[in-house]
């Protein structure tokens, strides 16, 4: 089992562990993982007792305190003041496609800013491209930011073309990490072809937290920021030579991906990279999605600020 395999696999344990699905349903999405039905069984019943809490030593009033940084880059913030939740009004994102690698067809949802301050490049949790990923986009070009929410099961006929959430879950852990990271610097490709002349960034969460660990490990000279959500790290990276400036959002109850939280930042400080770590206090895995049983509105909207501040000081 590969560490995304893995990764995945808890995480339908402790959604089963915290009541929000049933032992079937969670058993179910297990073996479409390809995990044997007794290793299943027995992974929920590891899981099943009350998960560990991890507690930040923190004023309870804030963020985890202090966020691990490097030495902050000379430019200023030029961020305008964010909205939060509510998605601006208009059409929803243009659906895409644009070519990938091997001579793949890639999809994606598309919105364009008026006047792009820089190009942010949204990669969806584990049940694919999601209409809370669709519209994503939308908010960013509200900011200024061109961006394009690119669907990593795009091979498989797209998110859509799956039906269950299970489904993409499985077929995003059976595709070799390879190709989703070969996926997203076609993105990148794509991003800098619609917004020439400007930086670019990338943002994901959960599932897409770690790929964006990942392609910050490419050392891809384009990325001037990244801001993975809650994802793990993986083991090993080396961010030698990268010249991205990274924001870590973890949420203080995720403790599974928190175990590789101090790691992150010492990976990030030993490259010398500019960087925060920020944890939200009182939130779990998958806070920023309000479709989901975990969504917490307010450190959703904490979040979504510090991301415009980290944004607006290294793209634009």
């Amino acid at each position: 089992m590969t560490d995304i395999e893995k990764y995945l696999a808890e995480e339908i344990a402790t959604d089963f562990a915290d009541g929000h699905i049933p032992r079937r349903e969670a058993l179910r999405r297990l073996t479409l993982l390809g995990v044997e039905l007794g290793a299943a069984a027995a992974l929920l019943s590891a899981c099943s007792s009350d998960r560990p809490i991890d507690t930040p030593d923190a004023d309870r009033t804030g963020e985890a305190s202090p966020p691990i940084s490097s030495p902050a880059a000379s430019a200023s913030s030029s961020s305008a003041s964010p909205s939060s939740e509510p998605l601006p009004a208009g059409p929803p994102a243009e659906a895409i496609k644009f070519a990938g690698p091997e001579k793949r067809e890639l999809q994606g949802a598309w919105a364009a800013a008026a006047k792009p301050r820089g190009g942010v490049l949204v990669i969806h949790e584990n049940k694919g491209l999601t209409d809370h990923f669709r519209n994503m986009p939308l908010r960013f070009a509200a900011q200024g930011y061109s961006a394009l929410a690119i669907d990593l099961l795009s091979v498989e006929g797209g998110t859509a073309a799956l039906g269950d959430p299970a489904s993409a879950t499985a077929a995003l852990a059976k595709a070799a990490p390879e190709r989703h990271i070969a996926d997203l610097r076609a993105g990148l490709d794509e991003l800098a072809r619609r917004t020439p002349g400007v930086k670019l960034a990338a943002i994901g969460f959960c599932f897409g937290g770690a790929m964006t660990w990942r392609l910050i490990a490419t050392k891809d000279p384009r990325l001037a920021a990244a801001a993975p959500f809650y994802g793990p790290l993986p083991e090993g990276v080396d961010y030698a030579g990268v010249k991205t400036a990274v924001l870590g959002v973890y949420a203080e109850f995720d403790a599974r991906v928190n175990a590789s939280r101090d790691a992150a930042g010492e990976a990030l400080g030993k490259a010398g990279l500019p960087h925060e770590i920020v944890t939200y206090l009182g939130a779990d895995h998958a806070f920023f999605n309000e479709t989901g049983k975990r969504h917490d509105p307010a450190n959703a909207a904490k979040a979504w600020t510090k991301v415009m501040e980290w944004f607006g000081r290294y793209v634009g």
